[in-house]
């Protein structure tokens, strides 16, 4: 679906609202300071001096302050016209942004294609108490409506509307007015200090320590103390993105409410993500060789429309936890994954993320590489690995960055099986599943080809299944006939599931000696 493409269907004029008239000042607050520095310098250098800020003889500034009054009545003018023509509306399934005075554009989307659903309020909007409102489509490949900037509690109203409407709780001709933000129910949060921790221990400090290290050696040895000159350029980089990486996470908070998980971060600038239940793609959950020291792991997502582009900002967005104990993990898991589809989700989970299997074989229910070809990963073939439960697939892999992904099996859109020649004689291969862009890429490590292709097949029909089971785009339309859209769902643990039952297949034919 191209967000661009106009729909029949003819609006009503009084559903047409616009930003607040502040938003494109807060937009282009750059251009102006700008504008104001190019032509105002010589006036402000005249103040730095002590002289008159216009010299009757000088006719240079007179001509440089009419020429800056005139770009910046014109630059006003262009940002008033902007927010004039700047309308939105949601009605008929659809949301929908008109922009431009001169080339016009309308963007819209369907409400049931919502993928997630942002609030971002940059530094200078909170002053101002502005928000921007973007959300996720599907298939969109990036925004598809960014609503900037509108008026904090009108943006939460706004999420809220098209939620509700997305989820099918509305359905109704209700005004945004109308529809009560759901509650939420606070999940876990990340303290400062364990975030400046997981920065310090990080892979970059290793490897920013080597390189430190390897730049001192090599000055001692060559007696030229100029390197540390051209590594000033590097240190900068480095502390920007130490920066950048505190400031996107600090304060990071998570919720469960019936219209998704919540999730708010942000030191100077903040943001407040809602992701509706079952739209992640894909969940990664890793831990660093230093992170086990104080038992950390971080979680990564593939949400469809987030991945397309690149960028810290984006690489924050598909952070689904940056840095937490294993009982964050858990409880992290219980809200993606409601039914595990196993009897002991702890112990399961608990393999995947710590388990090693044994030399006799998969005895904590994961098949790993089989034992000729141990060769090819030493420390890791007893870690690499699969286990299929009834909902998801899960992928475990690295003896010393330990990883573990989760596939929701309706999530796996296609599959292809690779082998190289050393894998090819040592009778294994890879098995990689594709799912929307994003930083989790699932893929099976060196398993034994009679299992892949068992795999291969069972994983298509397992998916094919859970297609069919799946339920309308409206997620919340049949929870809000049983219990009503305001209330909260209870936080899932993941305790015992009687209904639950293991679908590993054909595990005790599996074991490699």
């Amino acid at each position: 679906m191209s967000p661009d493409v106009a729909l029949p269907g003819k609006a009503v004029d009084g559903d047409w609202r616009r930003v607040h008239p502040a938003s494109p000042f807060v937009r282009g607050w750059v251009a102006l300071a700008a504008v104001l520095y190019f032509f105002g310098r010589d006036a402000f250098e005249r103040v730095l001096q002590g002289r008159d800020i216009v010299d009757p003889l000088n006719g240079r500034v007179l001509w440089l302050l009419a020429g800056g009054g005139i770009v910046l009545m014109l630059a006003v003018g262009g940002f008033i016209l902007s927010w004039y023509f700047t309308r939105y509306q949601v009605a008929e399934g659809y949301v929908r942004v008109n922009t431009g005075f001169l080339f016009k554009q309308q963007r819209q989307a369907r409400l049931d294609r919502v993928q997630a659903i942002d609030i971002v309020q940059p530094l200078l909007a909170r002053i101002f108490g502005l928000a921007e409102l973007k959300f996720e489509v599907a298939d969109a490949g990036e925004s598809a409506v960014r609503l900037a900037y509108l008026p904090l509690a009108q943006a939460k109203q706004l999420r809220a509307a098209i939620l509700a409407r997305a989820a099918g709780v509305v359905t109704g001709p209700e005004t945004v007015e109308e529809i009560p933000e759901a509650p939420e129910q606070h999940v876990l949060s990340v303290p400062p200090g364990r975030l400046i921790g997981a920065l310090l221990f990080s892979e970059q400090t290793v490897g920013i320590i080597l390189a430190a290290a390897a730049s001192i050696t090599v000055s001692v040895l060559t007696e030229n103390s100029t390197i540390f000159l051209a590594l000033i350029p590097a240190i900068v980089g480095i502390a920007a993105t130490y920066w950048s990486s505190f400031n996107k996470g600090y304060n990071f908070t998570a919720a469960i409410s019936p219209d998704g998980i919540r999730l708010r971060y942000g030191l100077l600038d903040t943001q407040a993500q809602t992701v509706p239940p079952g739209r992640i793609q894909a969940l990664k959950i890793t831990q660093p060789p230093l992170w086990r020291l104080f038992g950390w792991y971080r979680m990564h997502v593939n949400v469809a429309g987030y991945g397309g582009t690149p960028g810290n900002e984006n690489a924050a967005r598909t952070t689904l936890l940056p840095v937490g104990m294993k009982a964050d993990v858990m409880m992290m898991l219980s809200l993606v994954l409601p039914d595990p589809g196993v009897d002991d989700p702890q112990r399961v989970f608990t393999a995947g993320l710590e388990g090693l299997s044994p030399l006799s074989g998969s005895a904590d229910g994961f098949v790993t590489t089989p034992r000729r070809a141990r060769l090819l990963a030493p420390l890791g073939w007893r870690r690499n690995g699969y286990l299929a439960t009834r909902t998801a697939l899960l992928l475990r892999s690295g003896r010393w960055w330990r990883a573990l992904v989760l596939v929701p099996h309706q999530r796996t859109q296609s599959m292809a099986l690779q082998q190289g020649p050393l894998a090819r004689w040592f009778g294994v291969t890879d098995l990689v599943l594709h799912t929307t862009v994003g930083p989790v890429a699932p893929r099976l490590y060196q398993a034994g080809v009679r299992e892949a292709v068992e795999l291969f097949d069972e994983q298509a029909a397992r998916a094919r299944e859970a297609r069919k089971r799946q339920t309308s785009e409206q997620w919340l339309a049949e929870l809000a006939l049983q219990r009503g859209p305001a209330t909260p769902p209870p936080v899932p643990t993941l305790e015992e599931h009687p209904e639950s039952t293991p679908t590993t297949a054909n595990q005790e034919d599996r074991h490699h000696g």
